[in-house]
């Protein structure tokens, strides 16, 4: 009991801002819009990757970005194997657009709700790497809709199916030995999302969707198989290449009646995957396109990195110890 008080102790003596980052936008396109980061997977350091994109976001274009993570609730410290606390979800009720990088997460109901009333509210959303199967709620939860095995009717296979387009299926590279080279889909050429976006690499595999995808999906990035871990690695020969899988696609989302988010899912975006240009700009053109501001997107949107970006491999229990959420303030 005494240990469990102690816990709880260390907890309440930490500032509740401690628990997430906020990155105040500089002057720019984003001034006056509010974004906010999700991270909290296992494996694909999003809690890397989504600091370092809400600083370019913050400071090349003005966006104002709030960063929540994954927290041990005995320490205080990012854990991205807390599947069941991410702290700060309530700035979602001020959000103009939300980015998700989650992974099979069953948090609370206090913390789920400003999701859902999020997801209901017909506001844009992002979907990087394992967003696809964010949550694994389930049973008696009140958001078990939301879980990627979800048979609730019109929730089936849930959050990642419904809204974003796809669920958990497979790899379809070889994970760990086959990296991605990003192609543009046939008729996405003059689309502004992939404004300045040639160069696209990352370490991550292919993953597996099922074609077609639903609804008014539309491919926008297909991933070609390579054959090793480096960017000029040749293509892999056979049906891993045909047909490419799309890596990123648009799509809407309709709540309610009236309401029709627009939603850009991509399933690149580990914390390595955006040590490349391409998709970092990939990125942030996309968040002016979910924002409806496609007429802002530069011809070569600046993305270059903010401050130190040395991110980690992917892998399972590979996160850096003693982090804090307040480290990664600017």
């Amino acid at each position: 009991m005494k240990s469990q008080l102690a816990l709880v102790a260390v907890l309440l003596a930490a500032p509740k801002d401690d628990l997430w980052v906020v990155y105040e936008g500089s002057e720019g396109p984003g001034k006056g819009k509010h974004i906010v980061l999700i991270s909290g997977d296992e494996e694909y350091r999003s809690e890397e990757a989504l600091p370092q994109l809400g600083k370019i976001l913050a400071k090349h274009h003005g966006f104002k970005c709030t960063v929540l993570f994954a927290v041990n609730k005995g320490t205080g410290e990012i854990d991205p194997n807390a599947g069941d606390n991410i702290p700060g979800t309530e700035a979602l009720r001020t959000a103009d657009l939300m980015i998700v990088a989650l992974r099979f997460r069953h948090l609370p109901p206090e913390q789920m709700k400003p999701i859902d009333e999020y997801v209901s509210s017909g506001k844009p959303i992002i979907g990087m790497r394992t967003a696809t199967h964010s949550f694994d709620t389930k049973g008696d939860d009140p958001y078990a809709r939301y879980g990627w095995t979800s048979k609730v009717p019109g929730w089936e296979k849930g959050f990642g199916k419904q809204v974003l387009g796809e669920t958990w299926v497979n790899h379809h590279g070889s994970h760990g030995k086959e990296s991605t080279r990003g192609r543009v889909a046939p008729g996405q050429e003059k689309s502004p999302i992939v404004k300045g976006c040639e160069d696209i690499w990352g370490p991550t595999d292919v993953y597996t969707v099922n074609l077609p995808l639903p609804g008014d999906s539309t491919p926008v990035i297909l991933g070609q198989v390579l054959k090793g871990m480096k960017p000029e690695d040749p293509p892999v020969e056979g049906k891993k290449n045909d047909p490419l899988m799309p890596v990123a696609w648009t799509k809407t989302w309709a709540p309610a009646e009236g309401k029709k988010a627009r939603i850009f899912t991509t399933t690149m975006g580990s914390s390595t995957d955006l040590e490349c240009e391409g998709l970092r700009r990939l990125l942030v053109n996309a968040s002016y396109w979910c924002l409806g501001m496609e007429d802002r997107i530069a011809d070569r949107a600046k993305v270059d990195v903010v401050g130190e970006y040395a991110p980690t491999p992917f892998g399972f229990n590979k996160a850096r110890k003693g982090v804090k959420p307040s480290d990664h303030r600017m």
